[in-house]
C-alpha cells in the first residue's frame, strides 16, 4: 500500500472507531417493567472519542440480555401487576451516524438514528392485578417479534492531546410498535431524554484507554398506563489495553440508580426506585472489510448484581462498525 493510501486508511480507521463507541442509546432493563432507555454498558472504551472526520458510520448492535426477579418481586408491566418475572431480549439496533462538522466552536458534532428490532420473551409466575383491575392468578409468558421506539442522538467531542471530553444527548420518540396491555415489548411508549458526560485518556503509543461516563435519563408519561418513571442515573468506566493493530481487551462496568420514585395512577407499587450494579470484559477487533474499509467488531459482556426492584442477569452484545462514505481532509490523501 502506497503511503497516500495508507494515510487515508488511518484517517478512516480514526473515524470507524469512533463511530463504534460514539452510539449512547439501547435497552436495558429498570422502571416501569423493569426497563431503561439507556443501554448500560455502553459507556465503555472510548466512550468519548467522536468520529475525527466529516462522514457517514454504521454501527450495528447485537444485543442479548437475560434476567429474572424471584416470586417475591413485583413488577408493573403493561398495566399488569405481575410476580416472578423472567425476561430474554434478543434485539439489533442498527444506527447511522453522521458527522456533518468536525470544527464546532473546536469541536466535532455527530448526530444519529437508531432503530431497534427484535423479540421480548417474558414470563411471569403469577399476574395478581390485570387490566382494568381483573385479579388473576396464574402463570403467563409472552413473546413477539417487534419494532421499538426510534432514538435520536447527538454528541459533541473534543480533544485535547491524550484526552477526550464528549457531551452527548439522546432522545426516546414514542412512536414504536407498543402492544398494549402485553408483557412482550421494546418500545416504552413514553418520551425520554438522556442527558451524558463522558471522558477517555487514550495513550496510542502505549496502548491504554481509560473511560469513564455519567449521566442522567429524564422519563416521560406512558399515557396508555398513566405510568410516569422516575430520573435514573447511569455511571460507568472501563479500562483497556490494545496489544496490537488487531486485538484490545479489558475491563468495564457500570452502576445504575433511580432517583426519583416512579408517579401517576399506573405506579401501583409506589416510588419502585431501582439499583443495580455489574462488571464485566470487552474486547476489540479491527480489520479491513473487502480490503479497503477498516471496520471493528466489539464484544462486551456483563455480569449483573446487587439488584433491587429490576431484574438481574447476563447481558451479551456485539457492536459491528464501519464508515458508509468519508469527507477526507485536504491532504489526507497525498
Amino acid at each position: 500500500m502506497g503511503n497516500s493510501k495508507r494515510t487515508r486508511a488511518r484517517w478512516i480507521a480514526a473515524a470507524a472507531g469512533g463511530a463504534a463507541l460514539a452510539f449512547v442509546a439501547g435497552h436495558a432493563e429498570a422502571s416501569e417493567g423493569g426497563a431503561s432507555v439507556y443501554l448500560l454498558g455502553s459507556g465503555g472504551p472510548g466512550a468519548a472519542i467522536v468520529p475525527p472526520i466529516e462522514g457517514v458510520f454504521l454501527l450495528d448492535t447485537q444485543y442479548y440480555y437475560s434476567g429474572e426477579a424471584s416470586a417475591e418481586r413485583e413488577f408493573v408491566i403493561g398495566g399488569n401487576v405481575v410476580a416472578g418475572l423472567e425476561a430474554t431480549v434478543n434485539a439489533n439496533f442498527a444506527t447511522v451516524l453522521w458527522v456533518p462538522t468536525t470544527d464546532l466552536a473546536g469541536g466535532t458534532l455527530a448526530v444519529g438514528l437508531a432503530l431497534p428490532i427484535g423479540g421480548p420473551d417474558v414470563e411471569v409466575s403469577g399476574t395478581l392485578t390485570g387490566p382494568g383491575g381483573r385479579q388473576i392468578e396464574r402463570s403467563k409468558s409472552d413473546s413477539a417479534f417487534v419494532m421499538g421506539d426510534p432514538l435520536v442522538t447527538a454528541i459533541w467531542g473534543w480533544k485535547s492531546g491524550k484526552t477526550h471530553i464528549a457531551a452527548s444527548t439522546l432522545i426516546n420518540i414514542p412512536v414504536g410498535q407498543y402492544r398494549k396491555d402485553k408483557l412482550a415489548n421494546l418500545a416504552f411508549h413514553r418520551w425520554a431524554g438522556d442527558v451524558s458526560l463522558a471522558a477517555t485518556y487514550l495513550d496510542e503509543e502505549a496502548g491504554w484507554d481509560v473511560s469513564g461516563k455519567a449521566g442522567f435519563t429524564f422519563n416521560g408519561e406512558n399515557d396508555y398506563t398513566s405510568y410516569e418513571t422516575g430520573t435514573e442515573f447511569h455511571a460507568e468506566a472501563a479500562v483497556e489495553k490494545k496489544f496490537n493493530k488487531t486485538w484490545s481487551a479489558g475491563v468495564q462496568g457500570y452502576y445504575f440508580e433511580q432517583v426519583s420514585g416512579d408517579s401517576g395512577a399506573g405506579a401501583r407499587l409506589g416510588s419502585f426506585k431501582g439499583r443495580v450494579a455489574a462488571l464485566g470484559v470487552t474486547g476489540a477487533y479491527n480489520f479491513m472489510l473487502f480490503g479497503k474499509a477498516p471496520a471493528t467488531l466489539r464484544l462486551h459482556a456483563m455480569k449483573e448484581f446487587e439488584a433491587r426492584n429490576r431484574l438481574e442477569g447476563e447481558a451479551i452484545f456485539l457492536d459491528f462498525s464501519m464508515p458508509l462514505w468519508v469527507n477526507m481532509p485536504p491532504g489526507a490523501g497525498s
